[in-house]
């Protein structure tokens, strides 16, 4: 346990240290058990319970943890997207996320959203949000939702395909160049019809 950590435990955050200590074990690799991580982080057995009732509820917070990480990435000091090439930005953020951060973005997305984890709804909620204005801001004719779940989806199914390593690549330049095509793709052959909601 380092002295962060116990000077983080000694003044109550006891719940922001068995996280931190939790993510590092996640994205290192380790398998983790509310014991494993009290151990890591220097607690008794038990002191997770105060905050975590099991696994599944800690790994709720890292994902929302997780979710929060991804929309700083998505928003942070951006303005929104005003072109298509600008929403080929935010797609290939999200797909450098997932490939720079994998075991985290599995534990954010492998299960469903745990409505009982307020924290974790929210966090979802502020990414649909987000992406949501982002095709507004684009499309400001077309549905946005229906928009905004397209590109995602485009965007989630590629982040996966290349950490599942079904897309080879030989640099990060490759796979941002592979998304903004595949994004530009779907945009060309949907533009008809995002043309004809500006007109109707």
């Amino acid at each position: 346990m380092s002295t962060s950590d116990r000077s983080a435990y000694h003044h109550g955050d006891l719940r922001a240290s068995l996280l931190a200590t939790a993510m590092r074990m996640l994205e290192a690799g380790e398998t983790f058990s509310l014991r494993a991580v009290a151990r890591e982080a220097g607690v008794s057995p038990t002191a997770p319970y105060r905050h975590f009732t099991d696994r599944d509820a800690l790994e709720s917070a890292l994902a929302a943890q997780g979710l929060r990480d991804l929309a700083a990435d998505l928003g942070g000091d951006r303005e929104l997207p005003r072109t298509p090439a600008e929403l080929g930005d935010l797609a290939v953020a999200y797909v450098e996320f997932a490939m720079r951060r994998p075991a985290l973005f599995r534990v954010m997305f492998t299960n469903a959203c745990d409505e009982g984890s307020a924290e974790r709804v929210e966090a979802a909620t502020r990414i649909r949000t987000l992406l949501r204005s982002a095709a507004s801001s684009v499309f400001p004719d077309s549905d946005p939702e229906a928009l905004a779940s397209a590109g995602w989806s485009l965007a989630h199914g590629m982040a996966y395909l290349h950490i599942d390593g079904k897309l080879p690549y030989d640099s990060p330049d490759d796979v941002a160049a592979r998304v903004r095509a595949a994004l530009s793709a779907i945009v060309g052959a949907a533009a008809p019809a995002l043309n004809e909601g500006a007109r109707s």
